[in-house]
Parts: C-alpha cells; sequence; structure tokens
C-alpha cells in the first residue's frame, strides 16, 4: 500500500479526520479490526470501513458527505405509482443476514465485493445488538427482491447498501425507511459519497466539518427501538 496513512492495531484510537487524504478522498486509516466496538467508535466519528477482503481493512471519512434528510426525499411521480399499486410487501430486519448477501452480489461487470465474510459477520453482530438494521422488499409470491442496511446511532442512520431485483424495488424500500425515520425524529440519512441515483432520490453533499457538527449534536440521542415497523401497505408511505 503506498498511501500514507497510519495502521491501526487493535487498540490505536482513529487520527483526528481533519489528517483524511485528499485522494482517494476521505482516506483515513487501515487495519484495526471489525468489531462491534470498533465499528461504532468509527461511526460516532463519521468514519466506515471499506475494503475488499483479503486486504486491510481501510477506514473512510470523504469530504464532501452525501446525506439525505428525510424531509427532502424526493418521490417522483412514477415511483408514487408504484407505491399506490401496492405490489410489494414491506417487512424490517426480517432478513438482514438475506439483505446483506443480496447486497454483496456483483452488478454489472463487477468482479468482487466489499461486503465479505468479515463485513457480513461484524454487521450481523450490530443486527443482534439493534444497533443496524435492514428494510425489505418482497413480491407478491414472497420472494425477496430489494432491500437495504445500515447503522442507526443516534439521529443519524447510516446507509451502507441497498439492492434490486425489481425495477423500482430499492426505491420503496428507501422511501419505507424515510417513513421510519420521520416517526423517530431522525436527522439524516448518511449515504457517504454522492452519485447521481442518490441525488435523484434527494440527497445532497455538505461539508465534512457540517456533518461531524451534526454528528455530535445527535449522537447521544435516545430513540424507540418500537420505531422499527412499517404500515401495512405501500401506498401508506404516502
Amino acid at each position: 500500500m503506498s498511501f500514507r496513512i497510519p495502521f491501526l492495531g487493535p487498540q490505536d484510537a482513529f487520527p483526528p479526520t481533519c489528517e483524511a487524504l485528499d485522494y482517494p478522498n476521505g482516506l483515513l486509516a487501515a487495519g484495526g479490526e471489525l468489531t462491534s466496538q470498533r465499528l461504532l467508535a468509527a461511526y460516532r466519528r463519521g468514519i466506515f470501513p471499506w475494503y475488499e477482503e483479503p486486504q486491510p481493512i481501510l477506514w473512510w471519512t470523504p469530504n464532501p458527505r452525501s446525506v439525505l434528510f428525510p424531509a427532502e426525499l424526493h418521490v417522483s411521480r412514477s415511483l408514487r405509482k408504484v407505491l399506490r399499486r401496492d405490489h410489494f410487501a414491506l417487512a424490517v430486519d426480517t432478513a438482514f443476514e438475506r439483505v446483506m448477501a443480496a447486497c454483496a452480489r456483483p452488478r454489472g461487470e463487477q468482479t468482487g465485493t466489499w461486503i465479505g465474510t468479515q463485513m457480513l459477520a461484524a454487521y450481523s453482530a450490530l443486527h443482534r445488538q439493534g444497533m443496524a438494521h435492514s428494510v425489505e422488499v418482497r413480491d407478491t409470491t414472497g420472494e425477496l427482491v430489494g432491500g437495504l442496511y445500515g447503522v442507526a446511532l443516534g439521529g443519524i442512520f447510516y446507509g451502507e447498501s441497498m439492492f434490486s431485483r425489481r425495477t423500482d424495488a430499492s426505491k420503496v424500500a428507501l422511501v419505507a425507511l424515510v417513513d421510519i425515520l420521520r416517526r423517530g425524529g431522525f436527522d439524516l440519512i448518511d449515504c457517504q459519497v454522492g452519485n447521481p441515483h442518490l441525488a435523484s432520490l434527494g440527497a445532497r453533499d455538505i461539508d465534512r466539518l457540517d456533518f461531524e457538527a451534526r454528528l455530535a449534536q445527535t449522537t447521544g440521542m435516545e430513540t424507540d427501538p418500537g420505531m422499527w415497523s412499517l404500515p401495512g401497505t405501500c401506498g401508506e408511505l404516502l
């Protein structure tokens, strides 16, 4: 590895986020481990892991940061029609590992995945602790056709990945997530790095310092575990 970043031992703290590289954008450190304690310490600082096994763990905090404020979710006319047709069934936290496994599958011309066995084990542990959640979308036969997962900490949901095996299924999952977060009083969804797809749904970039200020204000916020539920039909999300 040619980047000049610290290599973390098991007990080493993360360096200040201002030391993250400009290129590649946000690369902060390598090494450490994917324990629940380490992951939560990372998210409290706005840091997340992203790497491909068997490479060392890489920790990132990009600038700017792509975020979606729940009130700014853009639901297009065509997506509203999909929701009204009610062809999908929604659930929360009933198939967390299956959602992660579906997100891990290579897409398009990809040959590898950053969601390896270590990631699956680490986030499944967070899920069992009530810190990581999944939203599942099924078709009329009960087949899992879309979903997303991430980490909820304080007033921020750290979105990790989503997948879709039917047109608009991942978008339906996002609308369902926003419904949950609005009711729970969450401040924002961390989308990490922006792209045109996220922008079309209402995500926008903010400066890393602004993002970290919001972290500081919301990390200690207590939320109701009972908020992780959804209405019986997609149409009720509108």
